[in-house]
């Protein structure tokens, strides 16, 4: 059985000026902090990082709701990493994704171990960062 082709993903960065950068894919830019000083306006690399688990783990959902035929009104997701200094990288990630739903707790778990074993930047991130989080119950009105 011959295998499919390998996903691949291409995305470019320019330096803009001392103050930032852009990073193209497809159709899209993104203007990245890329100034020492930092700025209030665009997502630094650490924070990008926390950003693409994020959006990968609402992408899992997105992709897993049709499947396991899931109803949810809404999701969030709450990242907060810890950056060491020697060697720098992120020693620790912890993330709360709240969903909006009715399903049962058994539904909400299976989901979560959806989102943990499928999410191509969680696998990625997870063996070399202690990475840790729930995914539970929430309420739009809470």
């Amino acid at each position: 059985m011959p295998s499919q082709p390998k996903m691949t993903f291409l995305v470019r960065a320019t330096r803009t000026d001392a103050h930032g950068s852009e990073a193209t894919c497809k159709s899209a830019t993104v203007v990245l902090d890329t100034d020492l000083a930092g700025r209030a306006d665009a997502f630094n690399p650490a924070e990008l990082l926390l950003a693409a688990l994020a959006a990968c783990m609402i992408k899992g959902i997105e992709r897993v709701i049709p499947i396991l035929k899931f109803q949810l009104r809404s999701v969030r997701v709450t990242i907060h990493g810890v950056r060491q200094d020697v060697p720098p990288r992120m020693e620790s990630i912890t993330y709360e994704i709240l969903v909006d739903t009715d399903e049962s707790d058994a539904r909400l778990k299976l989901l979560h171990e959806n989102v943990k074993k499928y999410g191509t930047v969680f696998n990625t991130v997870s063996p070399g960062t202690e990475l840790t989080g729930t995914l539970r119950r929430s309420s739009e009105n809470a």
